[in-house]
């Protein structure tokens, strides 16, 4: 076993403490996961892992011998740290005794645009990472091929989004750009339909064609899509709500576009 690591004055602890803040992690490329289940899955997805930090809690999760044993076997960079040590970088209540710090790479559309069947997800400043880590997991399951995040919106790399991703940040291409309209702009030239949603939409969600290419706009939770977006959108949509709810989370309103969307698709299979 590798000598343990007990100061907080060590670099490497003092990187893993610096990608608490945006700007940190944006400039370094860098993001930290924690628990067994989010770095089995940055392992299984073959993410850029840059090391691997663990502590004798480790060793009281089940599944956790297990996990380091593979890791062991494999030509990760592992360090091992007092369970002090370790509670002062954890971001959670009950720490699992294992993170990992992440490369990551933005992509363009032009790195995920497929020759028919595009679907994307755009974020209008998005501002709860519990609900953008929801609408990223719901992406990937649903075959999205990327969500885009703009300038106003929570950062994707904070670690409340990226615990809520369960692993989805591994699996679905995250874009970047500074304002939506400027990605709107970018979707239409490459003959991209682009969908928003609104409360004073005539349409409903139901009624839309949802086979051909488009872009699903989410807006913020409290105020909706901007109004530029919306004058930007080729289609303003809505979700039949006959009940006495005014409105539904931006998470789960997102999320019932999304699989009529894969419902349309399937169906034309």
């Amino acid at each position: 076993m590798n000598e343990m690591i007990t100061s907080s004055s060590n670099i490497m602890i003092k990187e893993i403490k610096s990608l608490y803040r945006k700007k940190d992690r944006w400039t370094k490329k860098s993001f930290f996961i924690e628990g067994i289940r989010a770095v089995e899955e940055s392992i299984l997805s073959n993410a850029k892992i840059s090391y691997i930090v663990y502590s004798d809690m480790l060793f009281h999760i089940k599944g956790g011998e297990e996990l380091l044993k593979k890791i062991q076997s494999s030509n990760y960079k592992l360090n091992y740290i007092s369970d002090k040590l370790f509670k002062e970088i954890s971001d959670t209540e009950k720490p699992q005794g294992i993170l990992a710090v992440v490369e990551y790479d933005l992509k363009t559309i032009d790195n995920i645009l497929k020759e028919k069947d595009n679907f994307i997800i755009l974020l209008d400043r998005l501002q709860d990472p519990g609900n953008m880590g929801t609408i990223i997991r719901t992406a990937d399951a649903f075959g999205s091929n990327g969500v885009i995040v703009t300038e106003g919106c929570v950062d994707v790399f904070n670690p409340k989004t990226i615990r809520s991703t369960m692993g989805s940040i591994f699996h679905i291409p995250i874009l970047y750009y500074k304002s939506s309209n400027e990605a709107i702009r970018d979707l239409k030239d490459k003959g991209i339909r682009v969908v928003t949603t609104s409360l004073d939409a005539k349409e409903f969600c139901f009624d839309v064609d949802f086979i051909r290419d488009f872009a699903l706009i989410i807006g913020n939770e409290a105020s909706g899509v901007s109004e530029e977006v919306i004058a930007d959108s080729d289609l303003l949509i809505k979700i039949p709500m006959p009940g006495n709810a005014e409105s539904l989370n931006a998470a789960i309103a997102s999320s019932v576009i999304m699989y009529e969307a894969l419902r349309q698709r399937q169906s034309r299979d």
